[in-house]
């Protein structure tokens, strides 16, 4: 299938200055949301535990927080789940306190609110304090080391510019997704992260195909700069990278519509990342690597030393 009837021609590395500052702005205002608001943590990440419960109609969650906090659970977190009817309550871990003791106190501090009507319950989770701290470490640990194989295996296949460039795309895509959660104190859980893996493992795919193709221009074409080799070589690769990130969205954004709450937070991190991940496999890796200074002698075939004597009669 062709997207397009002929190869576009667009100067996509002669926006890479105003490209790099969009991307800067953006870099700074994640980190700067990260450094004083941080990530919404899910019971996952911090421990504790999480009571769903379901009203027989809407509930104000302000009347919920007021009826906890009399109770003695002004700590207590209390967000809609779904619908009005639905209420997430999480609260910290007790001392002394099991889970199942927890769920029982808070359910009855709810049944005691003014017309709360029959409360059921749907379900508790609990997580302690020591897996919570684990599961954090281990999720930044897997992240460095994913990037840390990636700038290796792209340094081994193709060239260490290369490898700097797509390691810059990825960081760049994973600081502006958790910059957006942090923002908006989106609920980062486990699905989150699963998501935050998966856009590297996206925004790499991506990268790689344009990378290979300028690669391959590198020594195909005798003329042009390294800027117009890599103009050409993303605009051949532009109908591929927009209808594998089409067909990709279609998918995600199903999901984010009608998923449910459950993998809510894991298809927006994916929406968030797909957008990003395409434009930056576009403007961050190639910007990066072209500013290194990478060229056509940096990718032509080593020739070995007495080849020519030994194609002689």
């Amino acid at each position: 299938m062709q997207l397009f009837k002929k190869t576009t021609a667009i100067d996509f590395l002669g926006a890479r200055k105003v490209a790099t500052s969009l991307s800067v702005v953006l870099i700074i205002a994640a980190l700067i949301s990260l450094f004083f608001r941080g990530l919404n943590f899910g019971i996952d990440f911090t421990g504790g535990t999480l009571i769903e419960v379901g009203y027989p109609q809407s509930v104000d969650l302000v009347e919920v927080r007021k009826t906890l906090a009399a109770h003695g659970f002004d700590d207590a977190i209390v967000q809609h789940f779904g619908t009005s009817r639905e209420v997430l309550v999480r609260v910290p871990p007790r001392e002394g306190v099991n889970s199942a003791e927890l769920s029982t106190q808070i359910l009855d501090a709810l049944r005691q609110q003014p017309d709360a009507g029959e409360i059921k319950m749907r379900r508790v989770e609990f997580v302690g304090p020591q897996v919570g701290e684990e599961l954090t470490n281990d999720g930044g640990l897997a992240m460095l080391y994913a990037l840390i194989g990636i700038l290796i295996y792209v340094a081994l296949r193709f060239e260490y510019r290369f490898a700097v460039g797509s390691v810059a795309a990825l960081v760049h895509d994973v600081i502006i997704t958790l910059g957006v959660f942090s923002l908006l104190q989106l609920n980062f859980d486990l699905t989150v992260l699963a998501a935050i893996l998966a856009i590297i493992g996206y925004s790499l795919n991506d990268t790689i195909v344009v990378f290979d193709r300028i690669r391959e221009n590198f020594i195909k074409l005798r003329t042009g700069t390294p800027m117009e080799v890599m103009n050409v070589s993303i605009n051949q690769t532009l109908a591929r990278t927009l209808m594998t990130s089409f067909t990709t969205l279609l998918v995600v954004v199903a999901l984010f519509l009608f998923g449910g709450e459950l993998i809510h937070g894991f298809a927006t991190a994916l929406l968030i990342g797909i957008i990003v991940g395409t434009y930056s496999s576009i403007y961050v890796a190639s910007s990066a690597a072209l500013a290194l200074g990478v060229s056509k002698t940096d990718l032509m075939p080593v020739e070995k030393e007495g080849a020519e004597q030994d194609d002689l009669p």
